[in-house]
């Protein structure tokens, strides 16, 4: 039997307007218009990760979410709340480190290999026959389940870009998940 499950990377934070790395916040107040509620008809589980913007954006959607912790962001330890340039001024060679090579942690948090391996445990798990399942998630997360079902290298998960509010739809049977569509936003 076929199960359906919908990921939904977050609203807008300010960190996404940023381009900083974001802590745990809220929704932006364009992140929090943005959302169209009641897009899906039928949902018979919703998960979100335990950060505030997944939690917000589950809220706006009017879909009551189960807090799921495999569901959470990337740690990227020292470098929450710090830009992008931030980083590289600091410290160029973790930077460069940390996009190269998926074991590379110069942040102190979670290695890329690491988040995989969290992805694929949370896409191996039981699922009720003919659910339609909606997780409400980050960026990376969306990035790491396109990796494993893929079945591509590490390396490519750099090369994805994952927009807020964006859905990606697979269909899974038998431990196999198949992708059926990703990019098509949830807008008002």
């Amino acid at each position: 039997m076929t199960v359906r499950l919908t990921l939904i990377s977050h609203a807008p934070t300010l960190a996404t307007h940023s381009a900083r790395f974001a802590a745990d916040e809220g929704l932006s107040r364009s992140g929090s218009l943005d959302v169209a509620p009641g897009v899906f008809k039928r949902v018979d589980e919703t998960y979100c990760g335990p950060e505030r913007r997944c939690a917000e954006t589950a809220d706006a959607l009017g879909l009551p979410a189960v807090v799921d912790p495999a569901l959470r962001d990337l740690d990227i330890g020292g470098w929450h709340g710090r830009t992008l340039d931030d980083v590289e001024q600091a410290d160029a060679d973790g930077l460069n480190a940390w996009l190269t090579n998926p074991a590379a942690v110069p942040h102190g948090g979670e290695s890329l290999v690491g988040l995989l391996d969290r992805v694929g445990a949370w896409l191996s798990l039981p699922r009720p026959e003919n659910a339609r399942i909606v997780a409400i998630t980050h960026p990376s997360i969306v990035r790491a389940v396109l990796v494993r079902i893929l079945r591509a290298p590490a390396e490519s998960f750099w090369l994805m870009d994952v927009t807020p509010l964006s859905q990606t739809r697979l269909t899974g049977a038998g431990g196999r998940w198949t992708l059926r569509e990703t990019g098509h936003p949830i807008t008002s």
